[in-house]
């Protein structure tokens, strides 16, 4: 993995800038810090308004394992032209099936889960999410929390930082969700940043020649994606950037 905003990297983030091109982000941990309670992640005021900027220059989109309507309700008035929320189902897979799926799950995980301190159970409709940032011994919170999944069927479990997403299986992702949008938006190439595991399916979506695919956080050796941020303040470096290169508004 290279640092995308490392001088050997310019000419590469340069011709996907002037191609017609599609920037995609994850929103916790790379538009937004990972905080203590995931309800009070916020952009800082510098990212919105380079976001702002971007958007205003590029087709631009946010695809978050959070559910579509808080997502919108985070992103504002910002000129997002495509926001998908549940790791990539909505808005196009969601169904009532994955509703009843969502609602069966927590019947079940509950009560298994009720001894396990700090461990709580996020109902994201289609979707839910397993957060353990809060329990004091926190191996012993997601071995408590993968015995539990045993049980679960099927499900689709998405590891990430102190959360366990747990989504029905055979539903979108988030790589099937940057494609569809960047079809619809009749864009040639995609740019793509997040954190973590559950953006692993957007990194190996296509292509190098049709995807610009960055990490953010320290080099990790099992990611496919092929740059990296390595602190999550670089991504406002990287919006200065991309707006540079497009100095003119759509």
């Amino acid at each position: 993995m290279a640092d995308i905003l490392a001088s050997r990297n310019h000419l590469v983030l340069a011709r996907f800038a002037r191609s017609n091109l599609l920037v995609a982000f994850d929103y916790d941990g790379t538009l937004a810090p990972i905080v203590q309670a995931p309800d009070r992640a916020r952009m800082r005021p510098t990212t919105r308004r380079l976001l702002r900027s971007v958007a205003e220059r590029y087709p631009c989109m946010v695809i978050s394992g959070r559910a579509r309507a808080d997502l919108i309700r985070r992103l504002g008035d910002l000129p997002v032209e495509h926001v998908s929320g549940n790791h990539g189902l909505e808005p196009c897979g969601e169904n009532e099936r994955h509703v009843q799926q969502a609602r069966e799950w927590i019947a079940y995980l509950t009560p298994r889960l009720r001894f396990s301190q700090g461990v709580v159970i996020e109902d994201k409709v289609y979707s839910i999410s397993i957060h353990y940032r809060g329990a004091r011994d926190k191996r012993q919170a997601l071995r408590a929390i993968d015995d539990a999944l045993q049980g679960l069927r099927r499900a689709r479990r998405i590891g990430g930082k102190l959360v366990v997403n747990v989504v029905p299986g055979g539903a979108p992702d988030k790589g099937v969700a940057l494609e569809r949008a960047r079809r619809l938006l009749a864009c040639e190439t995609a740019l793509y940043v997040g954190d973590d595991e559950t953006d692993e399916n957007v990194f190996a979506a296509m292509g190098p020649r049709r995807l610009l695919s960055v990490r953010v956080g320290p080099i990790d050796q099992g990611s496919r994606a092929r740059y990296l941020l390595r602190h999550q303040r670089q991504v406002d470096n990287l919006l200065r950037r991309l707006i540079d290169f497009r100095p003119e508004l759509r």
